[in-house]
């Protein structure tokens, strides 16, 4: 493993060789800075350049460094790191933000996202997980934690789900078990075109071109029951 980067106090800036990947690690505390950093250098073409344990001073280092990376944790004393991600973004924009974290909660990862992260990983990842995160980053990528990720995109459906209004629920629940707009709108005692509306309201929203979505989507929520009788 090679000899550890000494930790400069006051940023100075410093140009990469070509293909390096520059870190900084931003984490209150030091032996999370110390196992990343042993992780990150025993890596080809990986090297911390600073260390910081407050999201101000990370912000400082950025601007000094302009490291391809940085790697911030979500929660430390002084400016929120939600808050600074943003500023960093703007001050460093070459600079790739992938937060490290405890915190599983999908509406963090997707806080971090909007904010300008390029990546959300959780601190329980294994090795592996946090050099590709890195790496993924540094190429332009976005990583997400699978968990985290599935845990997003469950929430995205729900969002869909209550974006439709309570009639438009019943009738795709209708049109998912293969009633014609016909047959809808009789036993709704609505017009046929009103019908043909809700529905072309409901595959907007969803984003659906064929019934089929539409009856996956109504099985996957539970709107519609397929079990055997």
């Amino acid at each position: 493993m090679k000899a550890a980067a000494t930790l400069t106090m006051d940023p100075i800036t410093q140009q990469a060789p070509d293909g390096q990947i520059t870190v900084v690690i931003a984490d209150d505390h030091a032996v999370v800075r110390t196992g990343l950093r042993m992780l990150i250098e025993a890596e080809e073409g990986m090297e911390v350049v600073a260390e910081a344990g407050d999201a101000d001073s990370a912000r400082r280092y950025v601007l000094g460094h302009k490291p391809t990376v940085l790697m911030l944790d979500l929660n430390m004393p002084g400016e929120a790191s939600l808050d600074a991600i943003p500023k960093i973004h703007e001050a460093s924009p070459e600079t790739k933000i992938v937060v490290l974290t405890m915190q599983e909660d999908p509406a963090f990862a997707r806080a971090a996202m909007s904010a300008g992260a390029s990546g959300y990983i959780l601190k329980e990842a294994a090795d592996a997980e946090l050099v590709s995160a890195i790496r993924l980053a540094a190429d332009g990528g976005i990583y997400l934690y699978p968990r985290v990720g599935a845990r997003m995109a469950s929430g995205s459906a729900e969002d869909e789900l209550s974006a439709l209004t309570e009639r438009e629920i019943e009738i795709m629940k209708l049109i998912a078990l293969g009633y014609t707009n016909t047959e809808i709108a009789e036993q709704l005692f609505l017009s046929v075109r009103t019908i043909e509306s809700h529905r072309a309201h409901i595959q907007n929203k969803l984003d659906f071109a064929s019934r089929a979505e539409l009856v996956r989507f109504a099985i996957d929520h539970g709107l519609i029951d397929v079990s055997p009788a």
